[in-house]
């Protein structure tokens, strides 16, 4: 029988899912918007970078007045579920330039936000033993929900970005719905009043920020990666010889890259649970650095080589994001630990801005072939941030004393 905290974690998954359909949805309908309103390549990239800037200022304007602990989680998640889909939807209504398309995908991570974060803290309300799981199942959702725009352009999306834009958008307002049947969990800790000096102390704690330090190592490559990949497996494929329809075969190989992550971070949660944290983190992380390296060994062989190649990579790459924000909310400050998550993600997404812009320089400098090796540095920082925090005593407050 179904406990009542699994129903929660089911429907807050669903939730996030669905509504983090809105995150790809213009990069996946970019080449139709770049020929329709004559966008420069830059201008194309900015559509994706946009939301991640848009995020960052959301999530710290969040931590700096403490929003995910002043406000009631669900109403906050579902407010920003609605608020992206309609910023969504506008750019499908309404514009056929890059500035206000740009603007409007800015105000969508200024309210995604309000999505992921809270969604974490809702769960850390429901779980304290299986907390590893559960946020995995939420990665996992969140991963999957990424991906959704790819496989919307693949079945029927192609030559049609609004059909793209419409449906993320509709799914995102359901989204946000949903989560409204969710009640405080047990563990939630109670309204936070507003509190500046809360972000200090965050900074200051040891554990908290070398869990942090593994995060920001893994989000250099995870995002440059989700962005770039669909434009890696069409000119790989082009290499080989190239296939008719390669747009469409890209979109759901970029699908299937993307989301075969969800699972990747829900048995990884399931592991961290059961052998601890920073190990599981630190295995993912390695073997993630390599498979930067290894694509450019990869780059224009055959699908039989180049398939199973992007889906172990998508299975792993995302494997442990999870597990660093369980890693926070059992090292945080208990009355702010959605802050202390809000502030992680702020800070990781703003290193994704550079790494996805760095990403078409360096094909304009090597191809593709070797555009993503430069990644691999952050996974490599990150797996010594987490053997660190390994060695200190904080690691015993994760995983039930696994570490």
């Amino acid at each position: 029988m179904v406990s009542r905290k699994h129903r929660v974690l089911l429907v807050i998954a669903l939730a996030e899912l669905l509504a983090m359909s809105l995150w790809f949805s213009a990069t996946a309908a970019a080449p139709e918007l770049a020929a329709e309103w004559g966008l420069t390549d830059g201008e194309t990239a900015w559509l994706t970078i946009a939301v991640q800037l848009g995020f960052v200022a959301g999530a710290l304007l969040s931590s700096a007045l403490t929003l995910a602990d002043v406000i009631r989680p669900r109403y906050l998640f579902a407010a920003s579920a609605v608020a992206g889909a309609v910023f969504t939807a506008a750019i499908a209504g309404f514009v056929t330039s890059a500035v206000p398309a740009i603007g409007l995908r800015f105000l969508t991570g200024v309210a995604l936000a309000g999505v992921y974060p809270t969604g974490m803290k809702i769960l850390a309300g429901w779980f304290e033993e299986g907390r590893g799981f559960a946020i995995g199942m939420l990665v996992g959702a969140l991963t999957v929900g990424s991906a959704l725009p790819h496989l919307l352009r693949a079945v029927g999306g192609v030559g049609q970005p609004r059909v793209v834009l419409y449906g993320a958008a509709g799914l995102s307002v359901l989204g946000g719905l949903l989560v409204l049947l969710v009640e405080p969990g047990p563990h939630q800790a109670p309204a936070a009043p507003f509190d500046p000096s809360a972000i200090g102390r965050i900074l200051r704690d040891r554990g908290t920020m070398l869990a942090n330090g593994g995060y920001f190592g893994h989000m250099w490559e995870l995002y440059a990666v989700w962005t770039w990949i669909p434009a890696y497996l069409i000119a790989s494929v082009a290499a080989n010889g190239g296939i008719s329809d390669s747009s469409s075969l890209a979109s759901l190989l970029a699908f299937g890259t993307i989301a075969i992550g969800g699972v990747g971070a829900v048995v990884t949660g399931s592991a961290a649970d059961r052998f601890g944290r920073t190990g599981t983190t630190s295995a993912s992380m390695a073997i993630s650095s390599v498979a930067c390296i290894a694509a450019g060994f990869v780059f224009g062989s055959s699908l039989l080589v180049l398939v199973p190649f992007v889906l172990v990579w998508g299975f792993v790459i995302v494997a442990d994001s999870a597990q660093f924000s369980a890693a926070v909310s059992e090292l945080a400050e208990g009355s702010y630990v959605g802050t202390a998550l809000t502030l992680q993600t702020a800070i990781g997404f703003l290193l994704t801005t550079v790494s996805i812009q760095m990403i078409p320089m360096i094909v304009d400098l090597v191809g593709w072939r070797w555009a993503f090796a430069p990644l691999a540095l952050g996974p490599i920082l990150g797996t010594l941030s987490m053997q660190r925090l390994r060695n200190l005593p904080e690691a015993t407050k994760l995983a039930g004393g696994r570490g």
